[in-house]
């Protein structure tokens, strides 16, 4: 088994807020929200009427050899990310059978579920064609990305909800660990969907104006779409080809609460956490950053609070913590991936991303959650994390690499 690290030289982001590594980052630094009316169906019967949106999208600028326009939404999102990363790993031309891809995704392509749907209930039966079936399968995330590229290592989808995006690169580190593959590329995507909006709505878990995680006056998280994908590959092989390193991917922990469907526990998201810790080798007096789940939800970031206080004791009152669904909302299966990339990021350039439209603190979330502001800090080790329906939790940590350059974005 290789004994070299697995570290990350590519990020390829699509999100409301920017599309690419450079302009994502710096928007997000900066604070924009991505959160605007939804266009893409007719609100008029809910009581909501926001959603994080991607706008002006063009699948054309990305995808080549594939039918960009006989895809889905989430898989154009995926390859597009996909040819970001490689394109900012240097990695244009890689073509070969070490090759891997990992995708986590909540929902696939609801769309097909929603056109089928609709052909049917208006008479149209008739119209339903195969593409329809052909698109909607969860593993063409990742299969059309390893068919854009050329791609033959291992390749496969994790729908594990909104913890999707940490499992999928939780799953390409061991496979490069393992030495079952060179370079995998790993993340996550979802589409913005009648589906999701819908079942958000009933639960009453849709924000009316704005998301304000660990704000006292919280009403919700906001529906979103997005993808960010990660290229992994071991350090040695990094650093022979001179690639740029912005992070080393250290550990991960995952657990199950084995409860309720969409009521977290708590107790899973610290062992997760402490899983990964213990996976990295790094004690909570080590980690610097935590990009928390921070969905916004009356019930998520009380329960997230008390979480991080167990699994970081004391350490917990004294590490900055930040929700970036603040400004993007919540994009289902991609919103670990994008969360890993700022990760990363804020590994290789020593900033964080702030929480915004946190004006009031819960007393209850007490901690260091990086209000209004982005900051600049030392950071040796970045924990994301994220927890999904089902009681699926997943954590992952990125540390600063040896061998990691010492320019900044």
């Amino acid at each position: 088994m290789p004994s070299s690290a697995v570290v990350v030289t590519g990020l390829g982001l699509v999100t409301s807020i920017g599309i690419g590594r450079e302009a994502f980052w710096r928007h997000l630094l900066e604070g924009r929200s991505g959160i605007a009316p939804v266009r893409s169906f007719d609100t008029s019967r809910y009581s909501v009427h926001l959603g994080g949106e991607i706008q002006d999208f063009d699948p054309g600028r990305f995808i080549g050899r594939l039918d960009a326009g006989a895809l889905g939404r989430a898989t154009q999102f995926a390859v597009a990310a996909a040819r970001l990363a490689l394109t900012d790993a240097n990695l244009g031309h890689v073509t070969d059978a070490r090759t891997g891809v990992s995708i986590g995704t909540t929902s696939g392509e609801p769309a097909c579920v929603e056109r089928f749907n609709d052909l049917e209930l208006s008479g149209g039966r008739h119209r339903i064609g195969p593409e329809l079936v052909n698109n909607y399968p969860c593993h063409l995330l990742a299969a059309h990305v390893a068919s854009e590229f050329g791609f033959r290592g291992p390749n496969l989808v994790i729908p594990t909800a909104c913890a999707a995006g940490n499992y999928a690169v939780a799953q390409a580190l061991d496979t490069v660990r393992a030495g079952e593959a060179d370079i995998m590329l790993a993340g996550g995507s979802d589409a913005f969907s009648r589906i999701t909006y819908t079942g958000f709505a009933r639960l009453g878990a849709i924000a009316p104006d704005r998301v304000q995680p660990f704000d006292r006056r919280r009403k919700g998280t906001i529906p979103g779409e997005g993808a960010a994908v990660l290229v992994l590959e071991r350090r040695d092989r990094a650093v022979a080809r001179g690639a740029r390193i912005y992070a080393e991917v250290a550990g991960y922990g995952l657990s199950c609460d084995a409860s309720h469907m969409t009521a977290p526990q708590g107790d899973g998201a610290a062992r997760a956490m402490q899983a990964a810790m213990r996976d990295a080798g790094l004690g909570p007096d080590r980690i610097s950053y935590v990009s928390a789940h921070g969905t916004g939800t009356p019930v998520n970031d009380k329960v997230e609070t008390a979480a991080l206080k167990r699994a970081f004791a004391d350490a917990a009152f004294r590490v900055p913590i930040s929700s970036i669904k603040s400004m993007l909302g919540h994009t289902m299966g991609a919103a670990s991936a994008i969360e890993a990339a700022v990760c990363a990021l804020a590994v290789f350039d020593d900033r964080i991303p702030p929480t915004i439209n946190l004006e009031e603190p819960d007393p209850e979330c007490d901690l260091d959650y990086v209000a209004g502001y982005a900051r600049n800090v030392r950071v040796e080790a970045a924990m994301n994390n994220a927890y999904a329906f089902g009681g699926n939790n997943a954590s992952v940590i990125f540390v600063k690499s040896g061998a990691a350059a010492e320019t900044r974005c």
